[in-house]
Parts: C-alpha cells; sequence; structure tokens
C-alpha cells in the first residue's frame, strides 16, 4: 500500500493540479477537510518540503504566481495528460491514493494483471540508465528454441498489459522488439554503448497502432467506417494519435488513421466485430475479408 507520507504528496499534487491556480490558506482549508490531516493545520514548511519533494519524485514542478495572489500552479500541466512516464506515473499513483481510501471493499474492485518481472524490469531499466549492454536469454511463443546474445537496450514500452524492450543486437542492424515475457534469463554487462542521437522512441513508433513496427509496410491513410454505438469508444481511446472523425450520419461515423496496417492492427479491426468496417485502403479490406472467411469456414 501507498505509505502514509507517499500519500500526503499525491494529496498535494491532485489538489493543486485540479484547481486553476489555489493559495496556500486554500490549500490549508482542503487539507484540514482530509482525514491525512487528523486535524491538524498545515504548516508552511512542510507545505514547501512536500512541494520539493513532489518535483524530485515525479516531476512535477510546482510554481507560484506571485503577480495573481501568490497562487499555487502545476508547471506544464498538460504533460500530465500525456503518455509520457510522469503522466502515467502521476495518474497510476493518484488511482492508488484514491483506492486506498476503500480497502474495506477491496473484493468488490478488480483490477487488470499487467505482466511484470520486477527483476528484469530493473535490470533493464539500469542498463537504460548507464547506457550499457545487456546479456539476453529469449525464447518467443512460436519457437522452442531458446537464444542468448547482447543488445544495446533503446526503450520500453508497455501495450495491452505487458511490457516490451526496443534494443539492437550485434546479429541485425536495426532495433528488434522483444516481450519481456519471453525473456527466460537476463543480465547486465559491464560494456557500455553509445546510444544513437538520431533514435526516438516516439518516432520510432509513430506510425505504429501497437508494439508491432514493420519497414517494409508504407504509412497511408486508413478509413474506417463505425456504428455510432461503437464511435464513442474510439473517440474517447483513439486507436492512434493520428486518428479524426472526418464524417458522422444518423448510423454511422468514418474515421482516418494515418498509421501502417501491421499485423495487431488488423487483429484490433477485427474484435470490434461488426461495428466497425475498414472502408479503405482496398488491400487491407480484401485481407481481412480473407481472415473473416477463413474464420467462418471453423465456425461452421
Amino acid at each position: 500500500m501507498v505509505s502514509n507520507l507517499l500519500q500526503k504528496y499525491i494529496w498535494l499534487a491532485n489538489v493543486i493540479y485540479q484547481s486553476n491556480g489555489i493559495t496556500f490558506e486554500q490549500i490549508n482549508d482542503k487539507w484540514l477537510e482530509n482525514d491525512l490531516s487528523e486535524g491538524l493545520e498545515l504548516p508552511k514548511r512542510t507545505f514547501h518540503k512536500w512541494r520539493i519533494a513532489v518535483e524530485e519524485l515525479f516531476g512535477i514542478i510546482i510554481d507560484c504566481d506571485r503577480k495573481n495572489g501568490y497562487r499555487f500552479f502545476i508547471h506544464d500541466k498538460e504533460s500530465l495528460c500525456s503518455d509520457s512516464l510522469t503522466g502515467w506515473l502521476f495518474r497510476t499513483l493518484s488511482i492508488g491514493h484514491k483506492l486506498e481510501r476503500y480497502k474495506s471493499i477491496k473484493d468488490r474492485i478488480l483490477l487488470e494483471n499487467v505482466f511484470t518481472d520486477n527483476n528484469w524490469l530493473l535490470t533493464i531499466l539500469e542498463a537504460l540508465h548507464h547506457n550499457t549492454k545487456l546479456s539476453i536469454t529469449y525464447k518467443s511463443f512460436n519457437n522452442n528454441k531458446e537464444t542468448t546474445f547482447e543488445a544495446d537496450p533503446y526503450c520500453l514500452k508497455m501495450f495491452l498489459q505487458r511490457w516490451y524492450l526496443v534494443a539492437r543486437s550485434i546479429h541485425f542492424g536495426t532495433p528488434r522488439i522483444y516481450a519481456l515475457d519471453r525473456i527466460v534469463n537476463l543480465r547486465q554487462t559491464n560494456t557500455s554503448f553509445e546510444y544513437p542521437k538520431d533514435f526516438s522512441p516516439e518516432q520510432f513508433f509513430a506510425n505504429s497502432y501497437g508494439i508491432i513496427v514493420d519497414d517494409t509496410m508504407i504509412t497511408e491513410p486508413i478509413e474506417l467506417k463505425v456504428h455510432n454505438s461503437h464511435a464513442g469508444y474510439l473517440c474517447s481511446l483513439p486507436l492512434h494519435q493520428s486518428q479524426e472523425k472526418v464524417k458522422q450520419t444518423n448510423e454511422y461515423s468514418i474515421f482516418r488513421l494515418l498509421l501502417s496496417p501491421t499485423f495487431d492492427f488488423e487483429q484490433k479491426i477485427l474484435s470490434m466485430g461488426e461495428y466497425v468496417e475498414v472502408i479503405s485502403p482496398i488491400w487491407l479490406r480484401e485481407r481481412l475479408v480473407n481472415r473473416i472467411n477463413k474464420m467462418a469456414i471453423i465456425y461452421k
């Protein structure tokens, strides 16, 4: 469970985040309304200690607008809504802080499991931090043979409750993607490597739906016809950052995306069944028709 002091840091960040600028007096009023206060006021010295701790722990900078009545606010507030590490960490801890109040009904709150081998994850993070090579023993789901190799770790990505490592081994000229749940053994070496200045994790996955990056596929416009009973789901959780709604009728909406329609994207479209139809490109539509026909044969 979240420690008492950490809960206080998260509480402070949340209070300031949810405001459009808040004075210390207003913060103190909210503090007294919270069970964490135990009825005691928040000393200014303690407030500033917490403010500094929030920045050091989460990278969240709490600024003061002295020209507007000494109101405190979150610097770069938009970053907390993004997919950045700071945003993800803040949202995750905020939810954890809120759930902490409801331990008495924990059996009525069901969460998703995220595969995480803490040993693998910590080793990779250390290697990323120090730019040192990893010795990896890997076994994919479609190959019973284990392979061991050294690789330069570039970045980590979470997708659909699984962690993935992007790394470049000496056997391949370009980075490859390795699922942490398929790593058999992992060791950080003493050999350093130079992280390429022209590599950007965000750009590496920019044209992908999920975790598959296929350089042989072109990036092209994809148009989806979505039944209005399902369109809200795509609006609230876009399939890709390029997604935009270009048309809406009483029965359906048309969404346009710009990406490489890799296998995981096809799987996602098929998972939405009859509510989503690929309009273009034609080749993708025909490929999905072929998959659907094969599925129909299985169920006959």
